[in-house]
């Protein structure tokens, strides 16, 4: 069974579109054998009416499952779902469905003796539209995050990743960072833990509504940082900043 987790805040206006993508089309490859599933929808803090859009789902299709947070960030909402996932494979995308059905189920198919397939859209033979900001933006956190967690993967950020269920349960109780960092603390434990991860071409389109302000760049690149600092002999640099008042922080 594939557990395929969707984080979702604010989404209203975009999860039913997603839900009714994903739901046809694995609904498709389940009738003929290609594969068992389940969805977890995970509505994380939303103030709109995403929860009431999911539960409808719910009712039409026995594969989706949800959960609802008053805590938000998607790392956390993922997280949640990787506690009550029960596939052989779990993974999460976006929900914004700038990973369509078919890149996800790409990703499914070829994991095999691989512990987790991440989706790249650096990779030769991806298929990739998005704004040249955002191409800049990209490359630039790629860079930081390459140069301090000496990474192979040049893309640690697409939102579609898959992990056998080994690895989930291993790792889950030792993620720390779940905010901007939490793609990289995941890929960094992978890593750590001998886990064999692999890239793997994508399609993706940048999705109009992103709700991503102009601090997120700043933001992600103080996230990497300090769980730089965290996993290096410099930790009590953060264990220190911690303990600061919070006038005095520094905040972003």
């Amino acid at each position: 069974m594939l557990s395929i987790i969707i984080p979702a805040h604010n989404e209203e206006k975009r999860i039913g579109a997603m839900l009714e993508a994903y739901t046809s089309f694995f609904s498709e490859k389940k009738s003929v054998g290609d594969i068992d599933y389940e969805f977890i929808v995970v509505n994380n803090a939303s103030i709109d009416n995403t929860i009431d859009i999911i539960k409808k789902y719910v009712k039409n299709f026995k594969e989706i499952r949800y959960l609802d947070l008053r805590d938000g960030g998607k790392g956390y909402a993922v997280l949640e779902g990787f506690k009550v996932a029960r596939g052989e494979v779990i993974g999460f995308v976006d929900a914004d469905m700038s990973t369509p059905p078919k890149a996800f189920y790409d990703l499914y198919v070829n994991i095999k003796g691989y512990d987790g397939l991440i989706a790249s859209r650096w990779l030769n033979g991806s298929e990739t539209k998005r704004t040249f900001g955002k191409y800049i933006r990209s490359m630039g956190f790629n860079y930081l995050v390459r140069s301090l967690f000496l990474f192979p993967y040049r893309d640690t950020q697409c939102g579609a990743k898959v992990f056998k269920n080994h690895v989930i349960k291993e790792l889950t109780g030792n993620v720390k960072s779940i905010k901007w960092a939490f793609d990289v603390n995941l890929l960094y434990l992978c890593r750590k833990k001998g886990f064999k991860i692999k890239e793997h071409p994508t399609i993706w389109q940048d999705k109009e509504g992103s709700k991503i302000s102009s601090r997120v760049p700043l933001q992600m690149a103080a996230a990497v940082i300090r769980l730089r600092l965290v996993h290096s002999p410099f930790s009590f640099i953060v264990r220190a900043y911690d303990k600061m008042p919070e006038k005095i922080k520094f905040h972003h």
